[in-house]
C-alpha cells in the first residue's frame, strides 16, 4: 500500500492512562503502547475508539475472594478536548448522533497522534442511544453490535467531518469491521481492499464476534443484511466480524508466528502474515531500571534495539536496580494488603485477566508439592492480580481460589492477591517480580505482552510455549519453558521446572540467575517492542518508511 494521507487506526479500547479508563485489558494496553510508538516514530497515524464514561469497572475483592464491580467515575472534560463536530448514523430505525473528544498523544521524537473518542451521551439522543458508549464490553449481543456500529460507521463519518482522508484503515480486531461496508458504498472492492489492513488477536473460534443476521437487519437495516448476504458473509445465518474484516483487507495479520499458524487453520485460503506484538519499552521500564539504561544505553527510549547492549552492563548494577524495583513493589503490597513480604525471597508475579484458559491458579494444582519445593530450596512469595469479566463465573472462581490458597498457605509460601489491576499496578509487578509466570492452555495465547514488559525490566518468564514465548524463549538463557510445544502435563511440568531450574538458580546460583535477568533484557526486551512492531506495520501494511 502506498500512502499519502494518514493511517486511521480503529480499536475498541485503548489504554493511555489510568485516569482515562477506556480499556479493559491486553487489547487496549497493546493499542496504547502501539500508538505511543507511532508517535515516537512520527508516523502519520490517527486513532479512533469509544469513550466509556462508566469505564470497564473498578474491582473490589473481599476477604473470601469474591469480586465486586463498581462503576468508574471520571470526567472526560478534565482530560480531553471536546470537538464540535456531530455525525449521525441510523440504528434500530432511528437517528443516533455521535460526538467526539480528542487527545493529542505526543511522541518522544516530536510526532503527534490524535486519538478520537466517540461519544453518544449527547442531549440530542434518547436515553437508549446515550448509553451506547457508556460501558466497555457490557450488555447483550445487540448492544455490542450497536457499539461496534458506532465505532466502525460513526468513526468513518467523524473522520470525514473533520476533513481527515485516510489512505489506510487499520482495524485492530473485528470490532470496527463495519467500516468495510461503508467503504464499499464509496469504492470498488479491490480499491477498498487496497486501503485496509486487519489484525486478529483471537486464536479460538468462540472469541470472534458473531451476530445473527436477524439482529443485523433489526439494528442496521434489511439493506445492510442483504448486502452482507451478497458478499457471502451470511451463509451460516450470522455475521462474523473477523470474516468481514478479512474480506475487506489486502493485509491480514496475526500477532505471533504461532498465532499465524492457528489463524491460517481457522480461515483456510486466507493469506495471513504475522507481526508479533510488542510493548512500549520507555513506558514499562521501572524508574530504577530506566535510570540504569539512561546511564549506559544512550538513546534506548527511541531506539529500543540499544537494549541489546545491556549484555555489557555489570550484573551487580542490574541486580541493584532490580532490588530497588522489588522494594518499590513490596511497599505497594503493604499499602494495599497490609502484608510485609521479604525482598530477598523469590517472588513470582502472576497478573492477567482472570479467565479459565489462562490457568492462573495452575501453580496451586498440588499445594503439598509446592510447599515441599519451598521447604527444600527456599521460600516462595506469589503476587496475583487481575480482573474477571462480570459475567465470567469461572474467572471469578479463580480469584476465590487464590484467596482460599492464601489462607491455607503460610510460612514457606506466601500468597497475596492485589485488587484493582491497572496500568500503575501492572508496571510495579512487571518491574519488581523475580519471575513472571504465565501458563495458558495452548494454543489459546495469541501473543501475550505482560512477559515482554517483564523482560524489559530483566524479569525472566517461566511460561508454557505459546504465543510470543515460543519466539522469545531460549530455555535457561532468557527464562524457562514449561513443557514442550505439544500437549503435556502443564502442572507437573511447572513443578519440575521450578524444582530443577528456577529455585536452584535463585537460591544456590544467584550469579546465574542474574545472567538470565540480563539476557531477558538484551535478547527479549530489545526486540519485543512496539517500536519494532510499528516499523513492521509501516513497511508491510502501510507502505511507509519509519524513521
Amino acid at each position: 500500500m502506498a500512502t499519502a494521507g494518514p493511517v486511521a487506526y480503529f480499536t475498541m479500547e485503548v489504554a493511555l492512562d489510568d485516569a482515562l479508563p477506556t480499556y479493559s485489558g491486553g487489547l487496549g494496553v497493546l493499542a496504547g503502547d502501539y500508538l505511543r510508538s507511532t508517535a515516537d516514530l512520527g508516523l502519520p497515524v490517527v486513532a479512533v475508539t469509544l469513550l466509556y464514561r462508566g469505564g470497564f469497572f473498578d474491582q473490589r475483592v473481599d476477604e473470601e475472594g469474591r469480586q465486586h464491580e463498581e462503576r468508574v467515575e471520571w470526567s472526560p472534560e478534565d482530560l480531553l478536548e471536546p470537538l464540535g463536530e456531530r455525525v449521525s448514523l441510523e440504528l434500530d430505525g432511528r437517528r443516533v448522533l455521535v460526538g467526539a473528544w480528542r487527545l493529542l498523544l505526543e511522541g518522544a521524537g516530536g510526532g503527534v497522534v490524535p486519538v478520537y473518542f466517540l461519544d453518544t451521551d449527547l442531549a440530542e439522543n434518547d436515553e437508549k442511544a446515550r448509553t451506547l458508549t457508556d460501558r466497555l464490553y457490557s450488555g447483550d449481543e445487540a448492544h455490542r453490535l450497536r457499539q461496534e456500529a458506532v465505532l466502525g460507521l460513526g468513526g468513518i463519518a467523524l473522520l470525514q467531518a473533520l476533513g481527515v482522508e485516510p489512505s489506510v484503515f487499520h482495524m485492530n480486531e473485528g470490532h470496527s469491521a463495519l467500516l468495510v461496508l461503508r467503504l464499499l458504498e464509496q469504492a470498488a472492492p479491490e480499491q477498498v481492499r487496497a486501503r485496509c489492513a486487519f489484525t486478529t488477536h483471537t486464536p479460538v473460534p468462540a472469541g470472534h464476534d458473531r451476530f445473527p443476521l436477524s439482529t443485523v437487519a433489526e439494528i442496521l437495516g434489511t439493506a445492510t443484511a442483504e448486502r452482507l448476504a451478497s458478499l457471502g458473509l451470511a451463509e451460516t445465518g450470522e455475521l462474523n466480524m473477523t470474516e468481514l474484516g478479512i474480506l475487506g483487507s489486502s493485509f491480514v495479520n496475526a500477532v505471533s508466528q504461532r498465532h499465524r499458524e492457528v489463524t491460517s487453520e481457522m480461515f483456510p485460503g486466507v493469506e495471513v502474515s504475522s507481526v508479533t506484538n510488542g510493548v512500549h519499552a520507555a513506558t514499562w521500564a521501572g524508574p530504577s531500571m530506566a535510570a540504569l539504561f539512561d546511564e549506559h544505553l544512550e538513546g534506548w527510549r527511541v531506539d529500543n534495539a540499544m537494549l541489546r547492549y545491556a549484555r555489557a552492563v555489570d550484573l551487580d548494577e542490574i541486580a541493584g536496580a532490580h532490588l530497588e524495583e522489588k522494594i518499590r513493589l513490596l511497599d505497594q503490597v503493604v499499602d494495599r494488603s497490609g502484608r510485609r513480604l521479604d525482598p530477598h525471597v523469590l517472588t513470582i508475579g502472576i497478573a492477567r485477566r482472570a479467565t479459565a484458559y489462562k490457568q492462573t491458579t495452575l501453580l496451586f494444582s498440588d499445594i503439598e508439592r509446592l510447599e515441599a519445593l519451598a521447604g527444600q530450596h527456599g521460600p516462595i512469595q506469589v503476587l496475583f492480580s487481575g480482573k474477571a469479566h462480570p459475567r465470567d463465573l469461572g474467572g471469578k472462581a479463580l480469584i476465590k481460589r487464590v484467596a482460599e490458597v492464601s489462607r491455607l498457605l503460610s510460612g514457606s509460601v506466601e500468597v497475596v492477591f492485589l485488587e484493582q489491576y491497572d496500568l500503575r499496578l501492572a508496571s510495579l509487578l512487571v518491574a519488581g517480580s523475580d519471575v513472571w509466570l504465565n501458563t495458558p492452555i495452548k494454543p489459546n495465547e495469541a501473543s501475550g505482552t505482560s512477559g515482554m514488559k517483564a523482560a524489559v525490566n530483566g524479569v525472566p518468564s517461566c511460561s508454557t510455549l505459546d504465543g510470543w514465548w515460543i519466539e522469545g524463549c531460549i530455555d535457561g538463557v532468557t527464562g524457562w519453558a514449561v513443557g514442550g510445544l505439544g500437549e503435556g502435563d502443564d502442572a507437573g511440568d511447572l513443578y519440575d521446572v521450578l524444582e530443577e531450574s528456577v529455585l536452584p538458580a535463585y537460591y544456590k546460583d544467584p550469579r546465574r540467575f542474574e545472567e538470565i535477568r540480563r539476557n531477558a533484557i538484551s535478547l527479549n526486551g530489545s526486540f519485543f517492542t512496539t517500536e519494532r512492531m510499528a516499523r513492521e506495520y509501516a513497511r508491510a501494511a502501510y507502505g511507509l518508511r519509519a524513521g
